[in-house]
């Protein structure tokens, strides 16, 4: 080595893929600077089920809601169908339950908006079929295409 060459320092990107590790630091030590894909489609359920339980918190009764994975097919099941949601109608003291499926939703959208777009369409429907009505009834926004 010449005299006034200096030694490089030694870097781990063998492959170019640039640094490791968390690209942001959390505000609050100890906690998640980033959520996961999962948190943030919880996050937007929720969001949406909201503005539509405070807009028919009247006729919608008791409703319970919840996101699973994925839908549990029967063994008959065809490939060429894939559940999105799911809704059972309560009974007695039980309460109606409504069920969206992430993964099958998430597989549909390329982006943050079209997400969006098929939630919102996917909950309407669900929550017009409960209370029997149009589904362009229960959300201005709801679009059939």
């Amino acid at each position: 080595m010449p005299d006034d060459a200096v030694p490089r320092r030694r870097i781990r990107d063998r492959r170019g893929r640039g640094p490791r590790g968390p690209g942001v630091r959390p505000a609050v030590p100890g906690t998640v600077a980033v959520r996961t894909r999962r948190q943030r489609f919880d996050d937007l359920v929720l969001d949406l089920v909201t503005d539509l339980e405070d807009r028919w918190s009247d006729r919608l009764g008791l409703v319970e809601f919840a996101v699973e994975d994925t839908p549990l097919v029967p063994d008959d099941w065809t490939p060429d169908s894939v559940p999105l949601a799911s809704l059972v109608r309560g009974a007695g003291g039980r309460p109606s339950r409504l069920v969206v499926f992430r993964r099958p939703i998430e597989h549909r959208c390329e982006t943050r908006s079209e997400l969006h777009a098929l939630l919102l369409t996917v909950l309407v429907e669900q929550v017009a079929e409960l209370l029997g009505c149009d589904p362009a009834d229960v959300d201005p926004r709801y679009d059939a295409d």
